[in-house]
């Protein structure tokens, strides 16, 4: 079952309760201490509407220790608030930490929390963090979910300064995408806060409390769409300026100046992406007002999904170069290796060292000196007699010993050749085909065009017993001998795994074992070379992709395993 929030806290956000105790006010679900008061944000502050009705029932009376399903240890509860409490806790059978929520069975929302977490954990979405059990037990509901020790949320991140430009084009991106695909199940957060969205150690992007947080504070909404969309603005705009777009301060970040309104974030910090300034804008709720270029604003994530995709990709910053040190010379290398350090203060002799040539080995090198160049003279000389007797010859005699050289010598190997591509087609060993309509912007000319596979959950590797692998035949027009094989690839990243196969035909049918492999590469750039190493004429030839990186979601398919291809060439 799958709900997706690192561990256990940050759903009792904003309630204004106090915690019951003080380790409550220093520790998060994903173990990174922090100040709960950050948190307690009011209506205005969070900038999107709600209701939430006081729960009646008192929290369950447990302590550390307790067991729950004989198999579920609490270790350390990190909130208790408003009749419910979340704790770190252990999975004795799988021997890994665990997220709990708890409240009684007679909680006003306790229904409604159990069906939160089931309908979460049905959406099976890597970019939430997972729901793994939800039941009612001896008059207790529980929530268990992922623990991600590794991951650090938006609101530590923060802390320090505002984002760099490619990880808040990275956070909006890929947060819009999980929305957009819970959305479009019927699931909406209404807590999308910056104690809700992690980054885990990866540098991929992951929410907690899809559905959960808001059942469990009670939180709903007539526009779950717009207020989830104005929540990612909102994510935005805090990450390129280190302000909370609001009047209040909330979630340790400071608010607007009373009474400017929403200003762009461009003109709160020097320096800001005019483009996600202005798509934090159109995001956000203005009162009809959106960026400075007035276009339409964003009212659902798959709206800001469009917006972002339509922007130039960011890429990421070139790593800065460390210069080596200073080369230094050691002790032993300067021959003092073995010798006393002389004391302070006292002049040590200078040695003179023997003059040049002088010793037994240098004069028997001056001999060795001198018989190489009598060799030389005598060589260049025998050269020279020989050069000016083939002068001498009739031109006949001299076109004979050419012809004879370049019969021994051979004749110069002859340059790679470009060969043309007439036909390709996608080749579907099991399963669906990818993008069968787009093989064609492979062979096109133009890298801005691709043919791309679908989304994988599980990678780099590719499963056989699911998919083996996917690729394209292309067909070279007549038997042909490959030596090369250039291909432009879409996403970098841990790894890519291509292998190229002389087949028969460009049909699928017949099966990759029975081809003949004449080339392999692993790479994480965007770039494959291949060289072929089995060479022998064919007229068809497969690309066949084994292992795909991980990429965030665009416009046609989510965040997950996958590749494109922009741009294939051979050579022969």
């Amino acid at each position: 079952m799958a709900e997706r929030s690192t561990a256990a806290v940050d759903v009792a956000d904003n309630s204004g309760d106090k915690p019951l105790t003080a380790k409550a006010d220093q520790t998060t679900s994903d173990g990174v201490a922090h100040n709960r008061e950050r948190e307690t944000d009011s209506e205005e502050a969070q900038g999107s509407g709600g209701t939430e009705g006081p729960g009646k029932a008192s929290p369950p009376e447990l302590h550390s220790g307790h067991k729950l399903a004989r198999r579920y240890r609490l270790e350390e509860c990190v909130t208790r608030l408003d009749g419910f409490s979340s704790w770190r806790a252990m999975d004795e059978k799988l021997r890994r930490a665990v997220g709990v929520h708890l409240l009684p069975a007679d909680h006003p929302r306790a229904r409604s929390v159990l069906a939160a977490a089931r309908s979460s954990a049905l959406l099976g979405d890597p970019r939430f963090v997972q729901v793994l059990d939800a039941v009612e037990e001896n008059d207790l509901v529980y929530v268990v979910h992922e623990w991600l020790p590794d991951a650090t949320e938006l609101t530590a991140l923060l802390a320090s300064g505002p984002l760099d430009v490619h990880e808040a084009y990275q956070m909006v991106s890929q947060v819009s995408g999980a929305m957009a695909a819970a959305h479009r199940e019927g699931l909406a957060h209404l807590k999308l806060t910056p104690g809700a969205v992690l980054r885990t150690s990866t540098g991929q992007w992951r929410i907690r409390g899809l559905a959960v947080n808001a059942a469990l504070r009670g939180i709903s909404s007539d526009t779950p769409q717009r207020t989830d969309t104005e929540a990612i603005g909102a994510l935005l705009y805090a990450a390129l300026t280190q302000r909370w777009p609001y009047e209040s301060d909330a979630y340790g970040l400071s608010g607007l100046p009373k009474g400017v309104g929403l200003i762009a974030p461009d003109q709160v910090r020097a320096g800001v992406h005019r483009g996600l300034s202005e798509l934090a804008m159109r995001a956000l709720a203005n009162d009809g007002a959106t960026a400075s270029r007035h276009e339409s604003p964003c009212t659902t994530p798959e709206e800001l999904v469009k917006a972002v995709s339509e922007m130039p990709r960011i890429r990421p910053p070139e790593p800065a170069f460390t210069a080596p040190p200073e080369y230094q010379r050691t002790t032993y290398q300067q021959g003092t290796y073995g010798r006393q350090s002389p004391r302070p203060g006292v002049t040590q002799p200078l040695t003179t060292p023997p003059p040049p040539l002088q010793s037994r080995t240098g004069t028997a090198l001056k001999w060795a000196v001198s018989a190489l160049l009598i060799a030389a003279l005598g060589l260049g000389s025998w050269q020279l007699a020989d050069a000016l007797m083939d002068h001498d010859k009739p031109d006949d005699t001299k076109q004979t010993q050419t012809t004879d050289g370049n019969e021994k010598d051979g004749t110069k190997p002859k340059p790679a050749k470009p060969i043309a591509i007439k036909d390709a087609q996608e080749y579907v060993a099991k399963g669906d085909a990818q993008a069968p309509e787009d093989v064609r912007n492979t062979y096109d000319g133009d890298s801005s065009t691709y043919w791309r596979s679908r989304s994988f959950l599980d990678g780099p590797e590719m499963k056989p017993s699911f998919k083996p692998g996917v690729g394209i035949v292309y067909d070279l027009g007549s038997q042909k001998t490959v030596s090369a094989a250039s291909i432009g690839l879409r996403y970098a990243g841990d790894h890519t795994t291509i292998a190229i196969y002389a087949t028969d035909s460009t049909s699928s049918s017949t099966p990759v074992d029975s081809m003949t492999k004449i080339g392999t590469i692993t790479t994480s750039g965007t770039t494959a070379k291949i060289t072929i190493t089995k060479k022998a004429p064919t007229q068809y030839v497969l690309l066949w992709i084994t292992a795909m990186p991980y990429a965030s979601g665009d416009q046609y398919s989510g965040a997950g395993y996958k590749q494109a291809i922009t741009d294939v060439k051979f050579t022969g």
